[in-house]
């Protein structure tokens, strides 16, 4: 740990990306506080020895008392999904996010973090795309245009308000604790419901919980990282075929083989979501853009920045990752134990 022990204000602190962050800090001697609803289970969070602040993202009294007297601020809260309108997601992800910044300013906070996506860039095919390439202005689905507005935001704080901010894009987070996406795909696959689209050996932008953390920390450590913005993932090219027959194999399942054509599943995303959009579906359907793009589009970007600015260095792989979140996901008793450093950066290959 680098200085003395911070007192961190989290958001999300329940959830994925948050619980992972208040794990670490507590490992590194920090003082964590966390937002939580009244409605939520917070006994993980209890063991941890985490001070609470009742309340959510629009109320502003809640994280005024959040950020009085936090050195470091990690917003890791977000309304997400591939379903529902823009005003559903800009309430939580854009003007909540503002009532944040707002008390961060006003408490002289003296770094926040802020975790966005890297779903910010435009829908197509992504070969090691950085972050000199600009968010797209129109993105496929509301939830990464929220965040995209969410990103401007937290910049424009920075140079307008002189909060010393950072932005995090992580791609696909999976890791212990995770109650929607793996969930979901292990039960599509013991359906046999799961289909790739194309090949699947079209790159997958993932990366572990615990590696987004690391990143995390490093925005919130180096100097440098104020008012930038980092792309992070595992920094391994993982396909989607990889992943997905590696979540198989440790459920002890045969890996999928199902394929749609990718100029079919393309036209029926388009064709399914604008009906179901027209019948008013409060659910997403089987097929739409964001899945298309989640599945079909080839999505590989560059991490140089974030190693060369911050330092990171990935400290765990993707084998690693996928093994202690599926042994939390599946009950399995012992999850891997992190390898020796000279086995870190190695690159391993999915059977």
């Amino acid at each position: 740990m680098n200085g003395e022990p911070k007192t961190i204000f989290i958001t999300g602190g329940s959830g994925l990306v948050g619980s992972h962050a208040v794990e670490e800090a507590r490992r590194r001697g920090h003082r964590v506080r966390a937002l939580v609803r009244s409605s939520s289970d917070t006994s993980w969070l209890d063991r941890q020895g985490v001070e609470k602040v009742v309340g959510d993202l629009e109320d502003a009294e809640s994280l005024r008392r959040g950020c009085e007297g936090a050195d470091w601020v990690f917003n890791c809260a977000a309304k997400v999904g591939d379903w529902g309108t823009l005003e559903e997601f800009r309430r939580l992800n854009v003007e909540a996010l503002r009532l944040l910044l707002d008390a961060a300013v006003d408490r002289g906070t003296s770094r926040f973090v802020h975790v966005s996506s890297l779903g910010v860039y435009e829908g197509r095919d992504h070969h090691g795309t950085d972050e000199s390439t600009p968010p797209a202005a129109n993105s496929l689905d509301a939830y990464t245009r929220s965040k995209t507005e969410a990103e401007q935001l937290v910049l424009r704080f920075h140079a307008e308000k002189g909060l010393p901010a950072s932005v995090v894009r992580p791609g696909f987070i999976y890791g212990e604790r995770d109650r929607t996406v793996l969930p979901k795909l292990l039960n599509a696959l013991r359906k046999g419901t799961f289909a790739y689209f194309g090949s699947g050996d079209q790159a997958l932008n993932c990366i572990y919980a615990k590696n987004l953390v690391h990143g995390i920390f490093l925005a919130a450590e180096v100097p440098e990282a104020v008012g930038e913005v980092f792309n992070l993932t595992d920094g391994q090219r993982i396909s989607k075929r990889q992943f997905v027959s590696r979540v198989a194999q440790l459920a002890g399942l045969e890996p999928p083989t199902r394929k749609i054509p990718l100029k079919v599943a393309r036209i029926l995303a388009s064709a399914v979501e604008g009906i179901a959009r027209a019948r008013g579906a409060k659910r997403p359907p089987l097929i739409n853009k964001a899945r298309y793009k989640f599945l079909g589009l080839n999505l590989d970007y560059s991490i140089e920045k974030a190693r060369r600015v911050l330092g990171y260095d990935p400290p765990y792989t993707f084998e690693q990752g996928i093994e202690a979140a599926m042994a939390d996901l599946t009950g399995t008793p012992d999850g891997p134990r992190p390898a020796p450093a000279s086995e870190l950066r190695a690159d391993p290959r999915l059977p």
